[in-house]
Formats: C-alpha cells, sequence, structure tokens
C-alpha cells in the first residue's frame, strides 16, 4: 500500500483509506490492482522482455481499458528500471527535475518501488506519495511533480498516455521545493 510523507512537517500518512483520502484531497487520482493476477516469474524480474512487458499489459487488460476509458487514455506501455539499466543514474537525474505536464502522469506499479514527489495545496506543499506493487496513482495535469526510485532502484510500471508522443516535460523552478 502506498504511504504519504508530507515533506514540511514529516508527518507520515498510512492505511488505504487514509492515503486515499489525502490523494483525493490534493486531487491525486489513487487506484490499487490485485497483484495476486500477475504470474510469479513476472513478479519482481526487473530484465522483461518485450514478451514479459506484453504478458504483464495482457494481465492487467481490464483494468488498463477500464482506466483508458475513463480518463482517455490512447496507449500504454511497460517501463522497468533497475541497477541493470544503461544509463540508470542519468536517467534519474532527468527524472529528479521538478516539471509539469499537459496531460496527468499514471503509473501502476506492478513490481518494485517508486515515489513521486508531488506539489500539494498550499497547506500542505509538497509530500512524497511511496508506491509499490498495486498502487496506481495520476498526477493531475500542471501539477509540479517529479518520479523517482526509492532505495533499492528497481521498478516495473505500467504507463498510459493520452497524447501519443507521451509525456512532455515542462521543467519548473520553484523555491518551495525542499
Amino acid at each position: 500500500m502506498a504511504e504519504i510523507v508530507i515533506r514540511n512537517t514529516n508527518e507520515r500518512i498510512t492505511g488505504e483509506e487514509n492515503v486515499r483520502e489525502f490523494l483525493n484531497n490534493q486531487e491525486v487520482v489513487y487506484e490499487h490492482w490485485n497483484m495476486e493476477k500477475l504470474p510469479a516469474d513476472l513478479q519482481e524480474n526487473f530484465k522483461l522482455s518485450d514478451d514479459d512487458k506484453q504478458r504483464i499489459l495482457d494481465t492487467f487488460d481490464e483494468e488498463i481499458r477500464d482506466l483508458a476509458a475513463r480518463r482517455g487514455y490512447k496507449i500504454w506501455d511497460v517501463i522497468t528500471l533497475s541497477e541493470s539499466t544503461p544509463n540508470i543514474e542519468d536517467l534519474l537525474k532527468k527524472f529528479e527535475e521538478v516539471h509539469t505536464h499537459s496531460e496527468d502522469e499514471i503509473r501502476a506499479i506492478v513490481g518494485g518501488k517508486g515515489i513521486f514527489i508531488i506539489k500539494g495545496s498550499d497547506d500542505v506543499g509538497y509530500f512524497n506519495v511511496e508506491l509499490e506493487p498495486g498502487d496506481v496513482i495520476s498526477v493531475p495535469e500542471n501539477t509540479p511533480h517529479f518520479f523517482t526510485l526509492m532505495e533499492n532502484k528497481q521498478i516495473i510500471a505500467v504507463r498510459l498516455f493520452i497524447e501519443e508522443n507521451g509525456w512532455v516535460a515542462t521543467p519548473v523552478e520553484d523555491p518551495q521545493f525542499q
């Protein structure tokens, strides 16, 4: 289950209903997929072939198509990152810059762990959303944020897009980001 850390107070929010309520108040969509559906050989496998990625998409086809129908997504893929990913440190530096998009950024975590750092309402400021398998999150368009990996530097995620070219990041200089 996802957990929230409010960066300026270090308050930690746990429990699915508490997390869902907090994120809903910040206009962030949060859902949870059943990871028991995922075949064992695809769980925690961070060197996926194209066929393996397609098997993940096939496994969660119903959930993906439901999200696409509700939110207007047109295409989707699977991304995997780990220490074996070429230029992983350079990729992470690129990810770890506060930015916005003209469409929401959605990820469904199916392996490993990741973290979104999102700018919330004025009374909250930036907060971390620590994600694990089964967590699905959608950061609203034009909301300052970034995504990165947690200490283990391993993740498998389904990404959905409205624009067929994917997300285009617009960097944000924000003195409130710490």
